[in-house]
């Protein structure tokens, strides 16, 4: 099984989501944070694995779409 990623831009709605998220979660999860600001070559994995915007937390094949920072659209 994959361990959960959680895909964001960078932007202060994205920081804030990873923020609140990672303190509400198990720290024993080992969720995979990746700024597509930072990993721009990793956009089309985000889109495969159907992000639609950011931020956004990918687990067992499902996407949370968490508030808004930007369409995936917007980081190509």
């Amino acid at each position: 099984m994959a361990n959960p990623r959680f895909y964001h831009a960078g932007c202060p709605v994205c920081i804030s989501a990873e923020q609140t998220l990672l303190n509400l979660l198990d720290p024993s999860l080992k969720i995979e944070v990746v700024h597509l600001g930072e990993q721009p070559h990793r956009v089309t994995e985000a889109e495969l694995a159907g992000v639609e915007s950011v931020p956004a937390l990918v687990y067992q094949g499902q996407v949370l779409h968490l508030n808004f920072g930007a369409a995936i659209a917007d980081l190509k």
